[in-house]
C-alpha cells in the first residue's frame, strides 16, 4: 500500500458566534498587531467589521489590506507583501472567500520566505522552508474551504493563466468557521461557491490519488451539500451552517488528494474570461463527470445516493447517469447557467493547452487529450 500524507490545520472553531473566540486566540499567543486581508466588497457591506469591531473592543491594533480581486493576481500578492512589511504586524487575519485567503497565503509565504519574492516561483510544489506568518482564517463563503487547504491559486494577468501553488507551509494555523459570517452572501455567490465545494468533493472522491480517509470526508461533504445548498441559497440559517461545514470537510480531503480536470478547465476560463471560479466549476462538473464515468468504478452510485437518489435496481450505466443528472439538476436549481456566452471559437486552442498544463490535470482519473478538452469546452457554447 502507498504511503498517504494528510495535512490539516492545527485548530478550528465551528458554529454561530465562533468569531468571538478570535481575541482570546490572539492574546493567548501573545500576538501584537493584526494584518487583516479582506476584499473591498466585504469591507463595504460591513462583513469585515464583524471581526475588526471585536479587535477594537479588545484593544488589538490592526492594519487593513483590501487590494484583492475576485481572481487574485500576482500584483495583489506583491502589494500585500509590501503593505504587511510596512504595517508592523506580526500575524494575519484573512476574511473572505478564496480570493482573500489565497492572497493572504501568498503574502504570508513570501514574508517568511523572501527568496520566493517572484510570485511565479511558488507555482506547483515550491520548496519553501518556513511556515507562513501566523494566520487566522475566517471564511465568508460556503465553498472554497481555503481555510483548511494547502493550496492557493493566483492569476498571472500578463500570461492570461492561473497557477496553482501547493505548499503545506501555507495552511492557516487557525480556522474560524462561523455561518453568521456568511449570512449576507448574495444568492448568486452562495450558489457558485456551493457548487465549487461540490466540485471539490466529487473530484476529490474520484481523483487518481483518492483513498479511504479522504473518501469518507468527501462523501460526507456531498451529502451535506445535497441537503443544504438549496436552503443556503434561500438564506436559511440551517442551510448556511450545513454549507459552512461541508466546504471545510471537503477541503480537508481534496487539499490532500488533489482534484481533476473540471478544476483545470475552470481555472483557464477564469483566467481568460474572468468567469467566477464557482460558476466555471459548476458548468464543467457534469460535463467532466460524463467524460470520467467509465473510470469511476462504483463511486458514482455512492455520489447519486449522497445526493438523494434511490439507486435500487439500477445497473452501472443507469446509476452513473443518475449521479450526473443529480449534479446538473442541483446546479440548475440554484441558478447556475449551463452555457458560457463569452466562449469563442478562436480561444479554444489556448483554453485546451492551458487546461492540459494545469496542476490539477494529472489528478484526473482519465487522461484527457487536447481534442477531449476541446469537445468538453464546446459543450459550453
Amino acid at each position: 500500500m502507498a504511503v498517504n500524507r494528510f495535512v490539516l490545520n492545527g485548530v478550528s472553531y465551528h458554529g454561530h458566534g465562533a468569531i468571538k473566540e478570535i481575541p482570546g486566540i490572539i492574546k493567548s499567543k501573545g500576538l501584537k498587531k493584526a494584518f487583516v486581508a479582506s476584499d473591498p466588497d466585504l469591507i463595504k457591506f460591513g462583513v469585515t467589521a464583524k471581526v475588526t469591531d471585536l479587535l477594537e473592543a479588545n484593544g488589538i491594533p490592526y492594519s487593513l489590506y483590501s487590494d484583492i480581486k475576485p481572481n487574485p493576481t500576482i500584483e495583489n500578492v506583491q502589494s500585500g507583501v509590501k503593505a504587511y512589511k510596512e504595517s508592523g504586524a506580526d500575524f494575519m487575519i484573512t476574511i473572505g472567500g478564496g480570493s482573500s485567503m489565497d492572497t493572504g497565503k501568498g503574502i504570508g509565504i513570501i514574508v517568511n520566505n523572501p527568496e520566493f519574492a517572484d510570485v511565479r516561483s511558488l507555482e506547483g510544489v515550491a520548496p519553501t522552508k518556513n511556515r507562513t506568518v501566523f494566520t487566522i482564517a475566517v471564511p465568508t463563503t460556503g465553498g472554497t474551504g481555503a481555510e483548511s487547504t494547502i493550496n492557493y491559486v493566483i492569476t498571472d494577468v500578463e500570461r492570461k493563466r492561473k497557477f496553482v501553488c501547493v505548499d503545506p507551509n501555507d495552511i492557516p494555523d487557525v480556522a474560524v468557521v462561523d455561518p453568521d459570517m456568511m449570512s449576507s452572501m448574495p444568492k448568486g455567490l452562495t450558489a457558485s461557491t456551493g457548487m465549487d465545494a461540490l466540485t471539490h468533493a466529487i473530484e476529490g472522491y474520484t481523483t487518481a490519488a483518492a483513498w479511504e480517509l479522504a473518501d469518507t470526508l468527501n462523501l460526507e461533504a456531498i451529502k451535506l451539500i445535497g441537503k443544504n445548498l438549496r436552503k443556503a441559497v434561500q438564506n436559511d440559517p440551517e442551510g448556511r451552517e450545513g454549507m459552512a461545514l461541508a466546504q471545510y470537510v471537503t477541503a480537508m480531503a481534496y487539499s490532500n488528494v488533489g482534484l481533476g480536470i473540471a478544476h483545470s478547465m475552470a481555472h483557464t476560463l477564469g483566467a481568460v474570461y474572468d468567469t467566477p471560479h464557482g460558476v466555471a466549476c459548476a458548468m464543467m462538473l457534469p460535463i467532466v463527470m460524463e467524460f470520467n464515468a467509465e473510470c469511476t468504478g462504483e463511486k458514482f452510485k455512492a455520489v447519486a445516493e449522497a445526493l438523494g437518489v434511490d439507486t435500487t435496481g439500477m445497473d452501472q450505466k443507469t446509476y452513473r447517469k443518475a449521479a450526473i443528472d443529480a449534479v446538473r439538476q442541483l446546479s440548475v436549481d440554484v441558478g447556475i447557467p449551463t452555457k458560457l456566452e463569452k466562449l469563442q471559437e478562436k480561444d479554444l486552442p489556448f483554453l485546451c493547452e492551458s487546461a492540459a498544463a494545469d496542476a490539477c490535470a494529472p489528478g484526473n482519473p482519465k487522461k484527457a487529450s487536447l481534442a477531449d478538452f476541446e469537445a468538453m469546452f464546446r459543450k459550453l457554447m
